[in-house]
């Protein structure tokens, strides 16, 4: 069943379109992301969304249910939707007991669930601004699970948190859909951030919807270059590069968009296209081979360090690379 329905919504400031007219729906319990550049409007649309921003066109239902515009509420935003920012926005100088309490409207041994889910139990004697940035976040997150909502907006939040906070708060999200049955949307420019996560991806730019997919379709087949470079790295080939490594006729006005992990490499005597190794990089769980082939230069991930810069090889595409155009 539909939780989120978007119709047709857009926004428009000092005439210029920073959202153009977007539709798009998220079912109960679906992972649904937005990506995309800075400045494409993933998070204006979040708002939106959350109805803390003015459309200029369309309309947004929660569970059949028009979210009000901030014009016409005194409170922006819609019951049962919380937003969460980049920023925590937490009462200065309260214990967090006392932020967390008035913001509850669940029975006490919920709300200490929730605190432990959180990883925030240990934190309830201290003062706000005690608290480092990702402990403040996650406050900020329990407060807004406190009011039940059932649809949790997710507006970058592991931006401004170091490697082992970003992965608490990775986890906590993961369980707030399994254990609590919330729906999330999530904001993101990161691909490390939604590909593992996400069921679904929304691909913005500039305000327009550009593709929309799963992760493995988003990554291996990519509707545009754009797109496939907010997913991680690739190789782009024209011509007769293209050609032989997809061993297939190619329309003249098509790319071959490779992953450097797709590629295939063999000794000088193998098949395949010939190339020249010119650099080996060690990069921890796999090593970067810089190869010079006949009309391009790609890169390939290989487990190993089995080639050294001057060595003949041979490169040949495993199955699923993807065709751009242009």
């Amino acid at each position: 069943m539909d939780l989120v329905t978007v119709t047709d919504i857009s926004l428009v400031e000092q005439g210029s379109t920073i959202v153009a007219p977007i539709s798009f729906v998220q079912r109960r319990g679906q992972k649904l992301a937005l990506a995309g550049a800075s400045g494409a409007g993933k998070s204006t649309l979040l708002q939106l969304v959350a109805g803390l921003a003015q459309p200029a066109t369309g309309e947004v239902r929660i569970a059949g249910e028009r979210v009000r515009r901030p014009h016409e509420a005194l409170i922006p935003g819609h019951p049962g939707v919380a937003y969460l920012s980049q920023k925590s926005d937490l009462p200065h100088s309260l214990r967090v007991e006392q932020v967390l309490r008035y913001a509850s409207k669940r029975p006490a041994a919920e709300a200490q669930a929730l605190y432990e889910l959180c990883r925030i139990a240990h934190l309830l004697p201290r003062r706000t601004d005690q608290l480092s940035g990702g402990e403040q976040q996650r406050v900020a997150l329990a407060r807004l699970l406190l009011g039940a909502p059932r649809l949790l907006l997710l507006d970058e939040p592991f931006s401004n948190l170091d490697r082992d906070n970003k992965r608490i708060m990775q986890a906590i999200i993961e369980e707030v859909g399994t254990r609590l049955g919330i729906t999330c949307l999530l904001v993101s420019h990161d691909a490390t951030d939604v590909l593992p996560w996400a069921d679904e991806i929304l691909v913005l730019r500039r305000g327009h919807l550009v593709q929309r997919g799963t992760p493995p379709q988003l990554y291996y087949q990519p509707a545009s270059e754009y797109v496939a470079g907010l997913f991680g790295d690739y190789n782009l080939l024209r011509g007769p590069d293209a050609r032989q490594l997809a061993a297939a006729p190619l329309a003249a006005e098509a790319a071959l968009l490779v992953r450097p992990e797709q590629l295939r490499i063999g000794a000088g005597g193998s098949a395949g296209l010939p190339g020249t190794v010119r650099a080996v990089r060690f990069l921890g769980s796999y090593y970067e081979i810089e190869i010079q082939l006949p009309a391009s230069v790609v890169r390939a991930r290989v487990p190993m360090a089995a080639f050294a810069p001057g060595d003949a090889v041979r490169v040949s595409a495993g199955a699923g690379w993807g065709l751009v155009e242009g």
